[in-house]
């Protein structure tokens, strides 16, 4: 089933690419994540001084410019060059070359990417060029490089795929309904391979300015940066904003047999819902998050009982983090309390759009390697938050079914349950 369909066609991950402040590709993703590795930082892209706030989870070592034609690079945004790169990795992983490929394969192939601010920082940018008087180095392609449509069709294009391109974005949940929505067209026939994930790059002057005037990133760690995400922590402050791309090839289960390609895991369940209840605050009782995990579970068709970790949103706010926490223990109830999960923000920072597609990569990786990554800066624990979030360090932990939880702006709530196969 996925999300009360009854699907004829299983859908399962072959392919995974990485790109994210604690590493380049799969394998230094999946050896920082288990070491306990920060990838928080003093900014460095831009002039912080006259900011409150000077930490994020940038990529300090990406040759962006290696992935895109001299001629594009001023014309796109940094989120771009970031989706390229992991779709990149995620391809060659799953052993699909898009070349050899029929026009009728090619015409059931497509793409769908989850973001949340897509290009607002280059459309920030070419404004400021636009209006200081430097209107010749602004690119002709702003406006249709400002909206978030681009970022699939230049996967698209790359690969010359002619299946669906869509972009997806709804907040922090954008990447984890993504990749259901890449999943229900091929488990409904629609398509047979889908490249799908997530990327974002929040990370500029106006955007940080929109985080300090809204007063959820903290501001008490800037010397520090490596202590400054600290989910579930009691002396969390605030999130740290951060970029990343978590992109994955899903397919046909049978047909991913037949080619004997590396499965990672099963797609098995969703589930969404929305409080209706606030612009940015989740409401205090944690229905809704709990009502999402359980649809992911009933639509998966398994027992709280199944489930062994749970990737969760953890944004180290005060707020979300103790209402998550109830949330879980409202949808799991006493198997909350026997259930190890993680928050994998505490190292990598909050990629916004991309955040549902990194934990749902870390949690590939749990259940390949067996290993439960950890919550790193997680002292002191908040006496409200008070489930097993596997602190400060990794443990060996067998995974054969996971849920992925994700909460947005605007009371959106999205859950993705994982087997395997």
């Amino acid at each position: 089933m996925l999300n009360g369909f009854t699907c004829p066609r299983r859908v399962v991950i072959t392919g995974f690419g990485c790109v994210t402040p604690i590493g380049i590709g799969r394998d230094a993703f999946w050896e920082s994540l288990k070491t306990g590795k920060s990838g928080i930082r003093n900014i460095e892209n831009f002039d912080v001084s006259n900011s409150k706030i000077k930490i994020a989870g940038e990529i300090p070592d990406f040759d962006w410019e290696a992935e895109i034609d001299y001629q594009d690079r001023r014309h796109v945004p940094r989120t771009v060059p970031l989706a390229l790169a992991a779709a990149r990795q995620a391809v060659k992983d799953s052993r699909i070359i898009p070349d050899s490929l029929t026009p009728e394969e090619k015409g059931r192939f497509g793409v769908v990417i989850g973001t949340g601010g897509g290009g607002l920082a280059f459309t920030e940018k070419q404004f400021g060029y636009w209006f200081s008087g430097n209107e010749r180095r602004g690119s002709i392609y702003t406006i249709p490089s400002s909206t978030h449509g681009g970022l699939s069709s230049e996967i698209s294009m790359i690969f010359g795929l002619h299946g669906l391109s869509h972009v997806i974005s709804t907040g922090c949940t954008s990447s984890t309904d993504a990749i259901f929505y890449a999943a229900q067209h091929i488990s409904l026939g629609r398509q047979d391979v889908m490249i799908a994930g997530g990327v974002d790059s929040p990370i500029s002057p106006g955007i940080l300015k929109g985080f300090e005037v809204m007063t959820v990133c903290t501001k008490e760690w800037n010397d520090e940066p490596e202590r400054g995400s600290r989910p579930f922590s009691r002396d969390r402050s605030g999130i740290v904003i951060a970029e990343g791309s978590w992109i994955f090839v899903l397919e046909e289960y049978e047909a991913a047999v037949n080619r004997k390609a590396k499965i990672y895991a099963e797609i098995a369940g969703y589930g969404v819902t929305c409080d209706a209840y606030h612009r940015v605050r989740l409401e205090e009782n944690g229905v809704e998050p709990a009502r999402a995990m359980k649809l992911a579970l009933e639509d998966a068709g398994l027992k709280v009982e199944d489930i062994d970790y749970v990737n969760l949103h953890g944004t180290s706010t005060q707020l979300n983090d103790r209402i998550e926490t109830q949330a879980v223990k409202l949808a799991f109830g006493k198997h909350a309390y026997k259930m190890p999960m993680s928050a994998t923000k505490s190292q990598i920072g909050h990629p916004q759009g991309a955040t549902g597609a990194a934990g749902i990569a870390a949690t590939l990786l749990a259940m390949n390697e067996s290993i439960i990554p950890p919550t790193i800066n997680l002292d002191v624990a908040d006496p409200d938050c008070d489930l097993d979030y596997v602190p400060k360090h990794s443990r060996p932990g067998k995974v054969d079914a996971a849920l992925c939880n994700c909460i947005g702006f605007g009371s959106k709530n999205s859950a993705l349950v994982l087997k395997t196969v």
